[in-house]
């Protein structure tokens, strides 16, 4: 199997506590492991939220938080063109903030005693198939659904919040090149997908997302070192800029009680990251570690994220579909 396929380095979507989930980026997406070949990986996420963009793209320096999550997913190919994969996050999360926010914004008793939050936040499941592949490798292009559930009825308010509780289907494809003009050790991929959200008090919430990634195998293609960027687009959502651009301010501006209350979860937020991840193949698991830097945005939190993870592959070939 070649090693661009085996190792998974999950990235963050989102600044809000969107641990692993469906909408998490990895790596090598668009290759699909032979048939019978699997991986199951854990996955170790701390997100450090230093304050929050306003609809301007100001950065206000309140509503610092900490989220750490652990995730375990597996992943297993039924043929040489179809995967399925399933995983579920166990998040922690706690305000940081110093000052209280300014009114009207809630402060709520689990952001005021600057203690830690956690439990189980949102199972996903994702199919993956393989439409075309080149027959030495070289590209490949691979369209994904991806199905979110939140686990239980977590709290989603506030800067310590699990998540967003909210149920979502996603549509993606992911393509994939090795530049092989330049290097057979030298990789691009790209991805974008579109996500269905659950509407809440009647808001539209659905979102764009895509990133780019390139890949050098090192040291006999046991090293493989990545830079990556990622970006968001939200269709719809709520402002809570201060102020919004004039042409914005209608109709999504929190301007009622019931959009306060569920304002954490359907900010219009959108944003840009950029990082970069080393992962290392040993016989018998690969180790992973990916940095991400939140450099502009609007609605969203600034920040960063580090990754770290091991994946163990495995095959397994006692079931298949032809």
């Amino acid at each position: 199997m070649d090693p661009v396929r085996r190792r998974h380095i999950p990235a963050p979507v989102s600044a809000f506590a969107a641990f692993f989930a469906i909408a998490s980026s990895a790596m090598a997406q668009a290759w699909i492991p032979p048939r019978g070949f699997g991986s199951v990986s854990l996955s170790y996420q701390r997100i450090s939220n230093t304050g929050h963009k306003r609809s301007n793209g100001f950065l206000v320096e309140a509503g610092q938080s900490l989220n750490m999550g652990l995730y375990l997913e597996a992943e297993y190919s039924l043929t040489d063109r179809l995967s399925l994969a399933a995983g579920l996050p166990y998040v922690f999360g706690k305000s940081t903030t110093v000052n209280p926010p300014p009114p009207p914004i809630p402060y709520f008793p689990w952001d005021q005693c600057h203690c830690w939050q956690s439990g189980w936040q949102d199972v996903g499941f994702t199919a993956r198939y393989n439409l075309v592949h080149a027959a030495n490798g070289a590209f490949s292009l691979t369209p994904s659904a991806s199905v979110g559930v939140p686990s239980h009825n977590y709290e989603f308010r506030g800067e310590s919040a699990l998540g967003r509780h909210l149920k979502e289907v996603r549509i993606g494809v992911d393509a994939g090149q090795r530049l092989d003009v330049i290097s057979p050790n030298l990789f691009v991929e790209g991805r974008y997908s579109y996500a269905f959200v659950e509407r809440v008090i009647d808001i539209p919430n659905n979102r764009s997302n895509a990133s780019v990634e390139g890949t050098y195998l090192l040291l006999k293609r046991k090293l493989a070192a990545r830079g990556l960027a990622s970006w968001q687009r939200t269709h719809g959502g709520l402002l809570f800029g201060s102020p919004p651009p004039a042409s914005l301010q209608f109709p999504g501006e929190v301007n009622t009680p019931e959009r306060l209350l569920e304002h954490d979860r359907l900010l219009r937020d959108n944003y840009f990251h950029a990082g970069g991840g080393l992962s290392y193949s040993f016989p018998r698991m690969d180790v992973f570690v990916s940095y991400i830097a939140f450099i502009s945005g609007t609605d969203t939190h600034a920040g960063r994220a580090l990754t770290l993870g091991v994946s163990w592959p495995f095959e397994f070939h006692g079931i298949h579909a032809r």
